[in-house]
C-alpha cells in the first residue's frame, strides 16, 4: 500500500458515495488508475464494504449508552452462551470481549433512558453469566 491507496481511503471513509471521477480528481489519478486500485484495495480485503451514516436521532436510537460487564465465569459454555444472546440484541451496536477488566464492552443505543432502563432490566439483566454491571452516558461525542 502506499501514498496513492491512502488518499483513496481517507476520501472513501470521509465519503464512500463518490464517484469514481470524483475519488480520482481528489487523489491525483485519472479515473482507470483509480478504479484499478479500488477494486485491488477491495480484492486485497482492504475496503471490506460500504456502509451509511444514519443520524440516530432520526431513527429513534438518540440514546447511547457504553456498558462494562463482568461475567461470573470465563468458561467456554459461559462465554459462548452470553456472546450469543447479547450479540443477537438489537440495541447493542457494538459488543467486543476485553483483556483485563471489565470482561465486555457494550455499546447500547436506544430512544432514551427509559427505553435503555427496560432493557438493561429485562435484557442485560436477566443474563445469568452476569457479575457486574456498570453503565456510563456520554456528555458529549468528541471524536468518531
Amino acid at each position: 500500500m502506499d501514498d496513492l491507496d491512502r488518499a483513496i481511503l481517507r476520501e472513501l471513509r470521509s465519503n464512500a458515495r463518490l464517484t469514481n471521477a470524483e475519488l480520482a480528481d481528489r487523489v491525483g489519478l485519472t479515473p482507470s488508475p483509480c478504479l484499478r486500485r479500488v477494486r485491488r484495495l477491495e480484492a486485497d480485503g482492504v475496503i471490506v464494504g460500504y456502509q451509511a451514516v444514519v443520524d440516530p436521532d432520526a431513527v429513534g436510537r438518540g440514546c447511547e449508552v457504553i456498558v462494562n460487564a463482568e461475567i461470573v465465569s470465563q468458561d467456554r459454555k459461559t462465554v459462548e452462551q452470553f456472546e450469543n444472546e447479547v450479540g443477537a440484541f438489537d440495541e447493542v451496536v457494538e459488543f467486543r470481549r476485553m483483556i483485563g477488566l471489565p470482561d465486555y464492552f457494550i455499546r447500547v443505543v436506544v430512544a432514551d433512558l427509559n427505553a435503555f432502563e427496560v432493557f438493561l432490566r429485562t435484557k442485560l439483566m436477566e443474563q445469568p453469566a452476569i457479575s457486574k454491571i456498570e453503565s456510563h452516558l456520554t456528555m458529549k461525542k468528541l471524536k468518531g
